[in-house]
């Protein structure tokens, strides 16, 4: 009844990492760097919006493809529970990219931290998400702005976790890979550092492929976060 285009796979590669092209729709007709970079002191942005992106509305469509096109890990889709935030400001201009997804399937340090075993994580990991993409956009340089989001966001994920999926979160997970970055929007909005990764994947089943190592950072929702996650209904 009808012909579909070519599959579109990937085209970009970024540092090594091959960034695939946005599923979506093609956005390079609606979605640009400005004319000139936004620097200026955070308060003249304020009153600051959050946007949930839903299907494939024009704030999801951008979300997609500034990750796939700015961020280093690049992007394509997200899989399972997740959370996207749009940050605009008060004229409207896209600022951020925010992206909760699925919590890390197993993690000595966070693990030890809370006191899982194998049983009970895997009853419990759906109490956790995972902040797996952060990304001010690259024309943004506004001082305090990373940090000041981060905040934000921590006050309101569990209420719009529970309203999209029914159940809150109570434990807020990250990776920040080592000679890259510091973690300093992380450690400036209280997040806790914990350890750190061991440079190996999930998919290194025979301990030969190594990856970045990474530092781990939690920020507990709730004051008896681990008496929840170690609960057998949360």
């Amino acid at each position: 009844m009808i012909t579909l285009p070519p599959l579109r796979t990937f085209n970009q590669r970024k540092n090594g990492f091959v960034a695939p092209i946005a599923t979506l729709t093609d956005v390079s007709s609606f979605v640009s760097s400005p004319a000139s970079s936004i620097e200026t002191p955070l308060t003249t942005l304020f009153p600051l919006s959050f946007v949930i992106p839903r299907g494939n509305s024009d704030e999801a469509r951008r979300f997609h493809h500034y990750l796939a096109s700015h961020h280093y890990l690049g992007f394509h889709r997200a899989v399972g529970e997740n959370m996207k935030y749009l940050v605009r400001d008060r004229h409207g201009r896209d600022l951020a990219c925010v992206l909760f997804g699925s919590a890390a399937w197993k993690t000595k340090p966070r693990d030890e931290f809370i006191g899982w075993n194998s049983e009970t994580r895997a009853r419990n990991l759906l109490w956790i998400t995972n902040n797996t993409r952060f990304l001010i956009l690259p024309w943004v340089r506004v001082p305090h702005l990373a940090s000041h989001v981060l905040g934000r966001i921590l006050r309101r994920i569990r209420n719009d976790w529970q309203a999209q999926y029914g159940h809150p979160v109570h434990l807020l997970e990250t990776f920040v890979e080592q000679g890259r970055f510091v973690g300093t929007c992380y450690k400036a909005a209280n997040w806790i550092y914990i350890g750190s990764t061991t440079g190996r994947s999930r998919q290194d089943r025979y301990r030969t492929l190594a990856v970045p190592i990474k530092d781990i950072y939690l920020y507990p929702l709730i004051p008896r976060f681990k008496e929840a996650l170690l609960n057998e209904n949360g």
